[in-house]
């Protein structure tokens, strides 16, 4: 369900991948943590998204699905990596 909810987003995709992990480090397991975190932790990320492309190429805009792709994409490929790490 949170995968195709994730995949319906489209190009802010990586928040959805990206903020549950997020808030596991500052929480631990307990998932009640982890979604008030997120709850609060997503749309900070989103906001400030939005402000880098705003301020990055004045006076146009930079769509909010670029800047979390240039933020999310290195931290999905650093879990990738420390789970195949963790698991050998």
């Amino acid at each position: 369900m949170a995968g195709g909810a994730t995949a319906l987003a489209g190009p802010i995709a990586f928040v959805g991948l990206m903020i549950p992990h997020v808030a596991r480090r500052f929480t631990g397991p307990d998932q009640r943590w982890i979604l008030a975190y997120t709850l609060v932790l997503a749309p900070i990320l989103l906001v400030s998204a939005d402000i880098v492309g705003r301020l990055m190429v004045r006076p146009a805009e930079l769509p909010v699905g670029i800047v979390t792709a240039f933020i999310g994409a290195p931290v999905l490929i650093y879990l990738a990596r420390r789970m195949k790490v963790n698991s050998l």
